[in-house]
């Protein structure tokens, strides 16, 4: 029932800013940056049980905890640059909010790096 209550905390916001957008264009950009603040404040409380479904894996499964790691921070960089880069093109600058996918991609790129080199090395030891 969560995301009924989020849908409708954005769906308000989104109405408000519109409101607000013709009269004071500057208040709506801090609506709509409160309600995404908001709405990603209450997200942050879904992360204790994905950490604690993550860490279940981890001691069931024998996987490196480098690559957990690396997937929590790839996790992490992509909802932060994803809302970040919404908050930006809301606000009318789309080439701030490009810039910010295009380092948030080139991130997870470089950390996923270790992993990818970790898979070659494993396809070389099946092909000698």
């Amino acid at each position: 029932m969560d995301i009924i209550k989020i849908s409708l905390l954005g769906a308000g916001g989104v109405m408000l800013g519109f409101l607000l957008k013709g009269t004071k264009p500057e208040y709506a950009c801090f609506i709509t940056m409160g309600i995404g603040i908001l709405i990603l404040a209450l997200a942050v409380g879904k992360l204790n049980y994905l950490f604690q479904a993550v860490g279940r894996i981890r001691e069931s499964l024998p996987i490196n905890s480098e690559y957990v790691a690396a997937l929590m921070k790839m996790i992490g960089i992509t909802y932060i640059g994803q809302f970040t880069s919404g908050i930006c093109k809301d606000a009318g600058h789309q080439a701030t909010g490009a810039q910010i996918e295009l380092f948030c991609k080139l991130s997870i790129m470089v950390v996923s790096m270790p992993i990818l080199l970790a898979l070659l090395d494993t396809i070389e030891e099946f092909l000698v």
